[in-house]
């Protein structure tokens, strides 16, 4: 998962782990897009260890009846937090079953609607709860292997953890069967409805691997998917232990809360990453897709126990992912991502005072510094022992919780390396170890290149220009090239336009993109090669040189509009959106400019997901573009469940409170507002 999270283990849990073990559990279930609930007739098997008389399963503000245990019925408390069953428990074997009604505040969310046909439901459990929608356990360590059958219109497709089983339909509706072999926890159960289309391939290993995109994406496999099959391959091979299950499946969802996140054989991922092959080189789903596959073994197969070891989840995923992207893009590329992320580090240790192994550590470190301490531990005791370590750790502790010494107890057994300093140095405090870590970063030719130089920058460009000449011209990997132009940014533009024109002529898309974030002011003398690149393969490049174009040159704006017109970009219209901003503020551009402000507004409705619809509205802001549709739209991006998106509308709404004018629109419209839209609204008035 890309962003970081808390493991949160209960004292309570804690204790019913040692006292009882859940086995399994069917859940018979069925989802309402319109009432937005989830219900259904849970069975799980237990078998109790040792004598107890209270047992707990989570369950977030859940409605229950019938419940029965080995066929009698029983009595229950609903804390409205916890289903708990009391009974005198005895050691053996039990059978519990009950029907529940859940109206999922969080965890399952509902985008789109059935008025349009385009409905999708999506879980997300990590950092959320599963047990807001299917009573469960928010305990990592507590494991049980769960099988689901769900209803839903047959119209749709419906994704689940495991294989699907059976597949039968009766008055319009499916069930679904989908069946685990394995046991996981809680949090990496998930459930997806949507319009999808199937692309399966099967792995070296004959896993299938079910790849899915909404019909009208379905031009977008390959670009969007690309390399997965090689980096499933690559990772089964370099971790050494086979893939833990049955099937790995992946859907983008819309409006997803993260990057993406690693359900038990089902990864969901936000749509920003479903691109064309010109998006690729800016949104490449690569990285994100080799992280989320990586936690299939780190994070899935065996889970940290609690969140003081989360860096043996997002920290090994972080780093196995810059193995496969090293299999595909080659060495330079993987030192180039390491030195990256030990510049974040050196920067962060300054005021981060939190270290790797506490569970208050943050995202950079669980992540980033995660990667580097293996890296280091794979670099000091060797490629051979590393492997054997990870594999015997991985089969030892298979569909199990560890901690940070069940890993140092299979490094011992290879390794005499000292792992009491490596964690001290590492995992304990703070301070980034520059000094190791340029010493295995300068082992590639590519980064000794980049530290010559960044010895450069103090010294005059006239003393330097030949010798950065020559790597400009040379074949080495872009990133030493993107130093240099970073060096030239105080530099006179004659000084520095031979350098800039040979980044131009290297065609390298992320070195010209360097170049066309370089400019506020663009010389006249470099337009024309400015110009070119309008023609780049890369939405974000198109988009930086179309502004800056626009901006600097006044008397062209309507020949980079024209030019431009029918430009899309991303699945956000990046370029749509800045293009009907740049229409509108042309004044000798086209007559109709209404056509273009309703366009711009209709990208701020509920139709859109959220990324588009926050940049219309940032423009028609800007452009003081504030009708009562468009204040509506802002009023409803602060009940969305993406907090970014609430966050960036009410910030908005708080600016143009401070508007008298503003103020009286916007209370002009709370009568045309839904309930939560009137309550947020009526909330921000009185602040």
């Amino acid at each position: 998962m890309k962003y970081l999270f808390f493991f949160i283990s209960s004292f309570t849990f804690a204790q019913q782990t040692q006292f009882v073990d859940f086995k399994s559990v069917l859940g018979k279930i069925a989802v309402n897009p319109i009432e937005k609930t989830v219900s259904g007739t849970i069975d799980y098997d237990f078998e109790v260890l040792k004598s107890i008389d209270t047992i707990k399963i989570d369950a977030q503000n859940i409605e229950f009846s019938d419940m029965k245990l080995n066929g009698k019925t029983i009595n229950y408390i609903n804390t409205q937090k916890q289903l708990q069953i009391i009974f005198p428990f005895k050691k053996g074997k039990n059978n519990l079953t009950f029907q529940y009604l859940a109206k999922p505040k969080q965890t399952m969310y509902f985008v789109g609607s059935e008025a349009n046909y385009n409905v999708q439901i999506w879980t997300q459990g990590q950092g959320k709860y599963t047990s807001h929608w299917f009573p469960s356990f928010d305990d990592v360590n507590e494991k049980v292997v769960f099988n689901l059958n769900i209803s839903y219109n047959k119209e749709y497709q419906v994704i689940s953890n495991g294989t699907l089983k059976f597949k039968s339909g009766l008055d319009g509706l499916s069930v679904w069967q989908y069946q685990m072999q394995k046991p996981m926890s809680s949090y990496v159960l998930m459930l997806a409805i949507g319009k999808f289309e199937k692309n399966v391939q099967k792995s070296k290993s004959r896993i299938p691997l079910e790849m899915y995109l909404e019909p009208k994406d379905v031009t977008k496999f390959e670009p969007t998917y690309r390399d997965s099959k090689k980096m499933f391959d690559f990772l089964e091979k370099e971790i050494g232990v086979k893939y833990p299950w049955e099937i790995y499946k992946q859907a983008p969802v819309r409006d997803f809360l993260y990057a993406g996140m690693e359900n038990t054989s089902a990864t969901l991922f936000n749509t920003r990453y479903v691109v064309d092959s010109t998006g690729f080189e800016d949104r490449s789903y690569t990285n994100v897709n080799a992280h989320e596959l990586a936690h299939q073994w780190f994070g899935n197969l065996i889970t940290a126990e609690s969140s003081k070891h989360h860096w043996l989840q997002e920290g090994f995923a972080t780093y196995y992912a810059l193995l496969a992207e090293k299999e595909i893009y080659g060495e330079d590329y993987f030192y180039s991502k390491l030195h990256e992320s030990a510049q974040q580090l050196k920067y962060a240790s300054r005021t981060d005072t939190i270290p790797v192994l506490n569970a208050k550590a943050s995202s950079l470190a669980f992540y980033q510094k995660g990667a580097w301490a293996l890296f280091v531990l794979h670099e000091e005791i060797g490629d051979k022992a590393f492997k054997k370590a990870i594999k015997n750790y991985l089969k030892k502790h298979a569909f199990q919780s560890v901690n940070t010494q069940d890993f140092f107890a299979e490094i011992k057994k290879v390794s005499s390396y000292d792992l009491d300093n490596f964690s001290k140095v590492w995992l304990e405090t703070t301070v980034f170890n520059t000094q190791q870590a340029n010493n295995l970063l300068l082992k590639n030719k590519a980064i000794q290149m980049l530290f010559e130089v960044d010895k450069l920058k103090n010294k005059p460009l006239s003393e330097k220009r030949d010798f950065l000449k020559k790597i400009m011209q040379s074949d080495v990997h872009f990133s030493v090239k993107e130093a240099i132009l970073n060096q030239l940014k105080n530099e006179k533009w004659e000084d520095k336009k031979n350098l800039f024109t040979f980044a131009l002529e290297t065609k390298n898309v992320q070195l010209r993109q360097t170049v066309a974030a370089s400019f506020n002011e663009i010389p006249e003398s470099f337009r024309t090669q400015y110009e070119t690149l309008l023609e780049d393969k890369s939405y974000q490049t198109q988009e930086l040189a179309l502004y800056n174009l626009w901006n600097n040159f006044p008397e062209q704006r309507i020949h980079y509009l024209e030019k431009s017109k029918t430009w899309m970009g991303f699945n956000d219209f990046n370029l749509r959106t800045l293009w009907l901003t740049l229409a509108l503020s042309t004044p000798d551009y086209a007559f109709d400019k209404q056509v273009f402000e309703t366009e711009l507004i209709q990208y701020s409705s509920i139709d859109y997901e959220a990324n588009t619809r926050q940049n219309a509205l940032e423009k028609l802001l800007a452009f003081k573009i504030t009708n009562d549709v468009v204040l509506g739209n802002l009023v409803n991006a602060t009940t969305h469940h993406m907090w970014q998106f609430t966050k960036f509308g009410r910030d908005s709404i708080r600016k143009l409170l401070k508007n008298p004018e503003m103020r009286a629109s916007l209370e002009r419209i709370v009568p045309n507002l839904n309930e939560a839209e009137e309550f947020q609204l009526n909330r921000l008035l009185k602040e």
